[in-house]
């Protein structure tokens, strides 16, 4: 029997200890709260109060928390099923987790859960940056920083082909740099090789994630200033200043045979050239004077005595012209000749000293006794051949 039943409860109390009637101090009835609320939602959706019974107002209060509800849901699926798309922008739609379609801009609609949809940026350049310590070829360690930039060309395969493609992304990226690092020697890291390193890690790490599928499309790839660790940077420093001493020291060596090597080729092409030049003066001369020769013997068989004398004369004409004799000849009628050593005069008089210039008379009249014997000796000649 219920507490509130007549005669069920001697005391006329509630479980909650009071009393009924006004002076009761216990809790709300719960029964009476709802059939409040039913009441006003009837009132709201035409259901009206019915004092009768209790069986109708709860089936119209039901009905109408019902169309609440249905109405909530619908315009939350309404909310959560119509997306923009940007300009920028591209959906994929999955129905029933296989591929349906790709979304261009604008106004859209897709049917959760059934479908579900996966929107992206795929105009925007984005950018992956690491740094790590590699071996070169030549066995040198140093650290190579760089920066991957790259974009969303394919939206479908960024999203179904791979599960985590930028990390793919990374993972490729660091197997790339590790393989072009490592069959570059380390001055070509280090300078005017990064560029080229930069062109061989972006098309073989193109390569790596085409053969993955993740629908990544490398833009550009950075290889900033790599360098030593720092344990090793103090000794590195100094492997770079030896080795820039060493390229100094072949640039001068370069830039002195440079300067050494025409100029010995020039003074060999023009001793090659003077002997050139003298062997063919020489023959010509030779052939020259065979031709002379031969025409000379041909004069002489025609008029020796007038050929021997005429080839006298042009001997002492050569002979006299070189010479800086004086020859002085007698009177006329007269074969006396007379020699004056005037070179070999001047000579010793200019080799003299002033001392002996102005020495004694004695040594002015030797030199006076011996110029007049000089002098004396072909008329004495002349004399005794008469």
């Amino acid at each position: 029997m219920a507490w509130n039943e007549p005669g069920g409860n001697s005391n006329n109390q509630d479980p909650w200890g009071g009393r009924k009637g006004g002076d009761r101090k216990g809790p709300p009835d719960l029964d009476e709260a709802f059939r409040k609320l039913q009441e006003s939602l009837n009132g709201l959706f035409g259901g009206g109060k019915k004092r009768g019974g209790d069986d109708g107002s709860s089936k119209g209060g039901g009905f109408g928390l019902l169309l609440i509800g249905l109405a909530l849901l619908a315009a939350i699926w309404l909310y959560s099923a119509i997306y923009v798309v940007d300009e920028q922008e591209q959906a994929v739609v999955l129905r029933f987790g296989k591929y349906y379609e790709t979304v261009g801009p604008g106004l859209n609609i897709y049917f959760p859960p059934i479908d579900r949809k996966f929107q992206e940026n795929v105009t925007r350049e984005r950018a992956y940056s690491k740094q790590g310590q590699m071996l070169t070829e030549d066995e040198n360690i140093i650290e190579v920083p760089l920066t991957v930039q790259y974009k969303i060309s394919n939206l479908k395969d960024f999203v179904l082909n791979v599960d985590q493609p930028e990390i793919s992304l990374q993972h490729a990226t660091d197997s790339a740099v590790r393989h072009v690092v490592g069959s570059t020697e380390m001055d070509q890291v280090l300078t005017e090789g990064r560029e080229l390193m930069a062109s061989e890690v972006k098309d073989r790490l193109q390569r790596f994630l085409d053969n993955y599928g993740t629908g990544i499309s490398v833009t550009q790839v950075n290889l900033q200033s790599a360098a030593a660790p720092r344990e090793v940077q103090e000794a590195f420093d100094d492997v770079i200043r030896a080795r820039e001493d060493e390229q100094r020291e072949k640039n001068q060596a370069e830039t002195y045979a440079n300067g050494v090597i025409p100029e010995a080729r020039g003074q060999a092409q023009r001793l090659i050239e003077e002997a050139t030049g003298y062997r063919e003066a020489v023959v010509s001369r030779a052939q020259g004077e065979a031709d002379r020769f031969t025409a000379l013997v041909s004069e002489y068989r025609k008029a020796p005595e007038v050929t021997r004398e005429r080839l006298y004369l042009d001997t002492m004409q050569e002979l006299m012209t070189n010479t800086s004799k004086v020859l002085v000849t007698g009177e006329k009628g007269q074969n006396n000749l007379l020699y004056l050593p005037l070179d070999k005069m001047i000579d010793s008089r200019s080799s003299s000293t002033p001392s002996a210039i102005s020495g004694s008379g004695a040594a002015s009249s030797d030199l006076d006794t011996q110029m007049g014997n000089e002098l004396r000796q072909p008329e004495l000649r002349t004399r005794e051949s008469r």
